[in-house]
């Protein structure tokens, strides 16, 4: 075993010997009793059968009766038994000793009686016999008595538990209005700002509220007042409620925690106790902070609308609000609330004065997310060729969460391949199974695959010919969980996706690219093997051409946004019906642009895969093969069959 001493064999040899004699000693001690309990009850036994009486049918005893060997009897009419003595022969009168008078008092016989027995009582007095009646002792009333008390012991202890439990739930019902916070006097969180990267200009801003806990002279001398309140916005997982343990772990300051659900109750009022009970404690420990996470539980915007009118949630808001500026002051009390949903919030909530600062923790950039792979990569092997870099440049759009959930299923997987490191192919399986699905068992050899494989490389022809697209990362036809039957995965360029301008070249190249499979089926194999396998392509490509047309003005109708992107019906807010903006006219030319680019895009497909049909069967063959092309390999071999500049290929739509 790892780790274990190494030590000489004679003296690890006498090391078991004696750990392994000790359970023998055991054993041993245990025969041993054993055997003398055995040797008590085997001597014991013959003693115990001398002194034990005979016993004899009723028969038989009559006959000894009249026959005059009995010397003694002794009736228990409880028991209907008799007792018997017989005479003493004058043998056994030499034999006894002082002690006889003792050993006569065992019976001799032991007859059991009828309810009548006439003529016992005649044989006794024919004889002259000794007769004696005896009752033993009666135990049914004591008996009685025991179980009577048991039961009444047992319904007294029912009713004791029950009244005990009618005092706790009283005892609930009196703490509701007591706040559930978690308390640390010291914020032993194990997080500092040096365990968070990705989020770098968060930990600037918050880092001044650090120093405003440790140092607060530093700034009340220039006139500086303390912010009363944070408010952490981002997506999930982009590391908000981390960042909050660091601000805790980096002040060393009391910390309380609590989640902003914990607030509402059924009962009315309960809410608005637990946040005075909380501010209450806080002062008293301050200067401190108070972390209330997903604070869009309570603090949503009020109103009348749907879900408008819940009084417990109101005034919980309404207390909130009063507690965090209202007249009586919060000194040294800051406030730190994390959210992903700041459109729901009120705006009473948001004012400076409550919340001073709202700071945005959002997706991390390149650098961001290298970071937040070292942080991560800290207690994990990797192999010589897994380079972090690569996976930060396969990643954009991943948050903090996911990154650390995808060097997790890393070393998931390599523990389950029973390996010794991680290597780039656990990485490239992780990255899939988190984008895609699972991946299942390949099809075998049929019209399916084939067909698949089609689409696919349609997709992936698309993503390599055109000049606007981002490159292919890998095609595939191995089917994942959640009915795919393989993928074409493109690398997206990081700049764009970050900032979110896209042009108007690259979104139709997206739309060619997504009709790509269509396309593909349709040549190959006739309209009337055309599958369903496209639809989610399709309602893609619906989707963007309707937002060109309606809300980036990239359409004849000119820059006009007709149509404003859908927000959710939440509480606190009225739902107001959405009318059209526009009249029916536009309406009908709106619909004749989406399928004027639809169309565009589905043709120049069609065309690309006429062009160079035979570069894809060829595509298709090694596909069938091989299940995985990787996007260096595809490239390659498309620029050996058309031996062209990547731009002169097809000019983009």
């Amino acid at each position: 075993m790892k780790g274990s001493p190494i030590l000489p064999k004679g003296t690890h040899q006498s090391i078991q010997l004696e750990s392994s004699s000790t359970p023998k000693k055991r054993h041993l001690w245990r025969i041993l009793g054993s055997w003398i309990l055995a040797q008590g009850l085997m001597i014991g036994t013959p003693a115990l059968a001398e002194n034990t009486p005979q016993v004899l049918s009723y028969t038989d005893f009559l006959k000894k009766i009249n026959d005059g060997e009995i010397q003694r009897i002794e009736e228990d009419p409880a028991q209907q038994t008799v007792r018997a003595w017989a005479k003493e022969s004058p043998e056994t009168k030499t034999e006894k000793t002082e002690t006889s008078t003792t050993a006569n008092a065992i019976p001799d016989y032991k007859v059991s009686l009828f309810e009548r027995n006439p003529e016992l009582v005649d044989a006794i007095r024919a004889q002259g016999i000794d007769y004696e009646v005896t009752p033993s002792a009666d135990n049914s009333a004591a008996m009685g008595l025991i179980i009577n008390l048991l039961v009444i012991f047992f319904i007294l202890a029912f009713l004791l538990m029950i009244l005990r439990r009618s005092t706790q739930a009283s005892g609930n019902a009196l703490n509701f209005g007591k706040s559930k916070a978690r308390f640390q006097m010291e914020a032993k969180t194990g997080v500092m700002f040096d365990d968070v990267a990705g989020i770098e200009e968060a930990k600037e801003e918050l880092q001044e509220v650090v120093t405003f806990l440790k140092q607060p002279e530093r700034f009340t001398a220039v006139g500086a007042r303390i912010p009363k309140g944070v408010l952490l916005i981002g997506p999930p997982g982009t590391g908000k409620t981390l960042l909050a343990k660091a601000i805790a772990g980096e002040a060393a300051v009391p910390f309380f925690s609590i989640s902003g659900s914990e607030f509402v109750e059924m009962f009315v009022g309960v809410g608005a106790s637990r946040v005075r009970d909380l501010f209450r404690k806080a002062k008293e420990n301050s200067p401190c902070l108070v972390f209330i996470d997903e604070i869009d539980a309570v603090g949503r915007q009020r109103g009348a609308g749907i879900g408008g009118g819940n009084d417990e949630r109101e005034q919980t808001l309404n207390q909130l609000l009063t507690e965090m500026d209202g007249f009586e002051g919060n000194a040294g009390v800051i406030i730190i609330a994390a959210t992903n949903r700041p459109d729901v919030l009120d705006t009473a909530l948001l004012r400076p004065g409550r919340f001073d600062r709202q700071v945005i923790v959002d997706l991390p950039g390149y650098n961001g997310r290298l970071g937040i792979l070292k942080v991560h990569a800290r207690n994990k092997k990797l192999s010589d060729d897994v380079s972090l870099e690569a996976i930060a440049r396969r990643t954009p759009g991943f948050s903090g969460a996911d990154l650390a959930n995808l060097l997790n299923e890393a070393a998931i997987l390599t523990a389950r391949r029973r390996k010794e490191s991680i290597t780039l192919t656990e990485v490239d399986d992780a990255v899939d199974r988190i984008t895609i699905g699972l991946a299942l068992t390949p099809l075998l050899d049929s019209k399916k695959k084939r067909l698949i494989a089609y689409h696919e490389v349609g997709h992936a022809l698309m993503m390599t010919l055109l000049e606007n697209s981002d490159p292919l990362n890998k095609v595939t036809i191995i089917p994942r969980s959640g009915g795919i039957g393989g993928f074409a995965q493109q690398m997206f360029n990081e700049e764009m996706v970050d900032s979110g301008l896209y042009s108007r070249a690259w979104l139709m190249d997206q739309i060619t690219i997504a009709l790509g499979g269509r396309a593909s089926e349709i040549e190959v194999f006739g309209e009337a093997e055309v599958t369903i396998g496209a639809s989610n392509d399709i309602q893609r490509v619906t989707n963007l051409a309707r937002e060109m047309v309606t809300r980036y003005g990239m359409s004849d109708l000119g820059p006009l946004a007709l149509e404003s992107p859908n927000s959710e019906v939440f509480l606190g807010r009225g739902w107001v019906s959405q009318s059209p903006e526009y009249s029916e006219e536009v309406a009908v030319q709106i619909d004749h642009k989406v399928r004027e680019i639809a169309l565009i895009c589905y043709e120049q497909a069609r065309q690309l895969i006429r062009q160079y049909r035979p570069l894809m069967d060829y595509l298709v063959e090694l596909l069938l093969e091989r299940e995985t092309i990787e996007g260096e390999e595809f490239r390659k071999i498309v620029a050996e069959h058309t031996a062209l500049p990547k731009k002169q290929l097809i000019p983009s739509c």
